[in-house]
């Protein structure tokens, strides 16, 4: 049995999930549609798909997930309108642009019975998962204290259209953020409470992305772009996140948890792989490398493959969830609590002082590399 998928939203980011999908056994983008029907004409021409309607993709008999590529201030509109038409959802990252809406789809997806799965993918790469193997073994003993950091200079200067990163469900918590705070419960288990300050670093920012059609514009900043939270787990863990795009250069490390036997250090969790590694009550640090691992290998550009990118990895393990009916990792309840974790950072940081997160969720359940390897619909498709 394979899961038909239609995509809704043409966007930068679809080109990476339209290039991986024929690489897992479950899953086959069938259709694809945009606001802007010359844009979905292009992919579908490149791709070999249909181009449709928007409202006409949702409503068809022959797909059975809908893939919620659009931005984030779409994403409650389009989620429930195909819940409510009969079909599973999976939506980029975040769930929702507010926590209200996350909660109608929550609220949807229970209504209807169906299956809401939401990215960040990058938790179920090898380099996240060979960090969760090791710490479930005990490699650091229990967690204390851990640190991330997000930091670079904003999206003005490599997006083409960037503009809605620095509106209402944009900025560096919102738009990055889902890919730390996932891993770090994945790792940690869920959030109990955050405090956190912000800052908007530029009132404007200026476009300087080549080729931008946009090049030149100034964009007026909405959202805090600098932002400093505590993270308090309900393990008792407790981490610092540093969200900045007002930074030039840095040498934050992206997580570091630290536990009664040990420190962990996980790789970019924007990124499926790399090395992660471990210290043993002070010792020397050990790399552990992961790119032999399934979802771990260089992949992208598919022209000469540098970074790993197996965007469509929680797309496909939904759809073997559904197949078999099991829960899967990259659930509803997962990105409901993210969501959470990350409106309640910057209402702390607007209102100064900590916020309860109320959203409850489960750790995800280790993804082994025999269940890895049964997504990919070759041995070949690992590279």
């Amino acid at each position: 049995m394979v899961m038909r998928v239609g995509v809704v939203g043409c966007g930068n980011i679809s080109k990476i999930y339209l290039s991986m999908a024929n690489r897992f056994r479950d899953i086959e983008i069938v259709a694809i549609s945009d606001l802007r029907p010359e844009v979905a004409a292009t992919q579908a021409e490149l791709f070999l798909l249909r181009a449709m309607p928007v409202h006409e993709l949702i409503d068809s008999d022959d797909i059975d997930i809908v893939l919620n590529l659009t931005i984030p201030s779409a994403h409650a509109d389009v989620s429930i309108a195909a819940l409510t038409a009969g079909k599973h959802v999976y939506s980029e990252k975040p769930l929702a642009a507010s926590l209200v809406d996350g909660r109608r789809i929550a609220e949807a997806a229970k209504r209807t019975g169906l299956r809401v799965g939401v990215a960040p993918d990058t938790f179920l790469g090898a380099g996240a998962q060979t960090a969760l193997r090791l710490m479930e073994d005990g490699a650091i003993g229990t967690p204390i204290i851990g640190s991330a950091a997000i930091m670079s200079r904003g999206m003005e200067h490599w997006h083409p259209n960037p503009e809605f990163f620095f509106k209402p469900g944009g900025g560096p918590v919102l738009d990055m953020g889902p890919y730390y705070v996932t891993t770090l419960v994945a790792m940690l288990g869920p959030v109990q409470k955050v405090s956190a300050v912000g800052q908007i670093g530029l009132a404007e920012r200026t476009v300087t992305a080549e080729g931008s059609p946009v090049l030149g514009s100034t964009i007026k900043v909405e959202v805090l772009t600098s932002v400093q939270a505590i993270l308090t787990f309900q393990s008792g863990a407790q981490v610092t996140l540093q969200c900045s795009w007002d930074v030039w250069k840095h040498g934050l490390l992206p997580i570091e948890v630290h536990g009664t036997a040990g420190s962990i250090r996980v790789p970019d969790p924007n990124t499926f792989g790399g090395v992660v590694s471990v210290s043993a009550a002070g010792a020397e640090w050990e790399p552990i490398e992961t790119s032999e691992l399934a979802f771990g290998a260089p992949n992208w550009p598919l022209d000469a493959p540098a970074r790993v990118n197996y965007r469509g990895l929680g797309l496909a393990e939904m759809a073997n969830a559904i197949i078999h009916d099991r829960p899967h990792r990259a659930n509803a309840a997962l990105g409901l609590h993210v969501l959470a974790v990350l409106e309640g950072i910057l209402q702390s940081a607007r209102e100064e002082k900590p916020v309860i997160i109320q959203e409850a969720c489960e750790r995800p359940a280790l993804l082994r590399q025999s269940e890895a390897l049964e997504l990919l619909a070759s041995a070949a498709s690992i590279a």
